[in-house]
């Protein structure tokens, strides 16, 4: 076959794929969706895809059911949805940890943050809480320091896990701290903050949506929040930043599908996504638990992911974090 006949097959084989994605994108969708949730129940993800599963299935007009699939900081359930075909029926939540971290973290991640995944539309930024069992003697985030200071090495946190959003928060903090605190993980923010309010470790700092009814009742004791400056919804918490100037250490959340999905697909995601995150009762479930709207385009969404993975990595490599192999 000469040259000419290659570049004519090969042409029509592009045309014959961009056919197929268009008739599947006609018909699209004619089953269910599987929204994965690449950590255990009860953290922040949980709440994103508890929000939106509902209405986005009666948007669609088929069920968008949850899938939890936890493990090794995301990576588990990112591999799945990275290998998933484009066809529109597998979504994910992405976040601050499968993003943006866990390319600095894991050296042979199997899968790429930027060309692995189609980014859809933004959720929302949470911030982080730092919190502290009431049997601790501080009550400010300058005391913790001071206690830590004076006990290094004796003051343990909760994580979601080695390399979590969490693990990632406070180990910023005792860079910026230049603190000695030893971090516990966990199978997922649940249990972390299970054994949190049992006494078993003495802070942790993670996303507002876990912990901030615990700081309401009572039960934890808010130090400090990641955001740069105090949040609405919790003004009585100082920012971390009036004590450690410039630290912010907050996450963020958006919805991801596998690369090459067709782009009216996309777009109708996106359209009926940001419908959902405007609906007033989804806002104000939100706000009350701490989480701030994020209303950017898909590309913006892509483009902060980017510039988050070598900021990350500047942590990890100041705080020399190694996940398990």
């Amino acid at each position: 076959m000469n040259r000419r006949h290659l570049l004519g097959h090969g042409g029509a084989l592009l045309l014959a794929a961009g056919i197929a994605r268009s008739a599947r994108a006609q018909t699209w969708p004619s089953r269910n969706i599987t929204l994965v949730v690449p950590f255990p129940p009860g953290g922040s993800n949980d709440v994103f895809a508890r929000a939106i599963a509902d209405k986005l299935a009666a948007a669609l007009g088929v069920a968008v059911i949850i899938d939890n699939r936890g493990g090794a900081g995301g990576t588990i359930g990112s591999t799945v949805v990275a290998r998933m075909p484009p066809d529109g029926y597998t979504l994910m939540i992405g976040h601050i940890g499968t993003l943006g971290v866990n390319p600095s973290l894991y050296p042979n991640l199997s899968y790429d943050t930027l060309t692995s995944f189609d980014y859809v539309a933004p959720l929302g930024l949470v911030p982080n809480i730092l919190v502290v069992h009431p049997s601790l003697p501080v009550k400010t985030v300058q005391e913790l320091i001071d206690y830590a200071h004076a006990n290094p090495g004796k003051l343990n946190y909760s994580t979601a896990g080695s390399g979590s959003a969490a693990d990632i928060a406070m180990a910023a903090f005792n860079v910026a701290a230049k603190t000695v605190m030893v971090p516990v993980p966990y199978r997922g923010t649940a249990p972390a903050v299970t054994d949190l309010l049992a006494g078993q470790v003495q802070l942790t700092m993670t996303g507002s949506t876990a912990v901030l009814q615990h700081v309401q009742a009572g039960t934890l004791r808010g130090l400090g929040v990641s955001t740069l400056k105090r949040l609405s919804v919790a003004p009585d918490i100082p920012a971390i930043a009036e004590t450690l100037r410039g630290f912010e250490a907050s996450q963020w959340y958006g919805i991801v599908t596998p690369a090459h999905t067709p782009a009216p697909i996309l777009e109708r995601y996106y359209e009926e996504i940001r419908k959902i995150m405007k609906m007033p009762d989804v806002m104000e479930r939100l706000a009350a638990e701490g989480v701030d709207p994020w209303d950017v385009t898909p590309q913006e969404f892509r483009s902060h992911v980017a510039a988050e993975i070598p900021r990350w990595k500047a942590v990890i490599e100041a705080a020399r974090i190694n996940v398990p192999r």
